[in-house]
């Protein structure tokens, strides 16, 4: 188990850089929360597909945009968990709000406890 943690800590690092770029390309045009939703659909998706062929090899069953499905849906507690704390800092933060990348990373960090007991448990068993 402490072995799939730290491949699933790795893809979600990658997932942080994935989040953060979408949040920064899309602020502009979306806004701080809107780029913030868009970026976690993104960085999720991704993430499941990395932890389906990486974290989670050999214990991935399923038609694939069933289990996605089922990723997010099963993510959406550390969704309310890392965005709760996103949109709190951008709101109350000005630092936060003007760098947006701190709000990102307190909200991975929030969101990840969670997302990894509920996949393991729930997506890849």
């Amino acid at each position: 188990m402490l072995a799939q943690f730290l491949r699933f800590g790795t893809v979600g690092t990658f997932g942080f850089l994935v989040d953060t770029a979408t949040v920064y390309a899309t602020r502009g045009r979306l806004g701080l929360y809107g780029a913030g939703v868009l970026a976690f659909l993104v960085a999720a998706s991704a993430n499941w597909a990395l932890n389906r062929v990486w974290t989670f090899r050999g214990l991935s069953t399923g038609a694939l945009h069933r289990q996605w499905a089922m990723f997010l849906a099963a993510n959406s507690v550390g969704f309310v968990l890392n965005r709760g704390a996103y949109f709190i800092l951008v709101t109350v933060s000005v630092l936060c709000a003007t760098n947006p990348v701190i709000a990102v990373a307190a909200g991975s960090i929030t969101g990840m406890f969670a997302n990894f007991t509920l996949s393991r448990r729930l997506v890849f068993r």
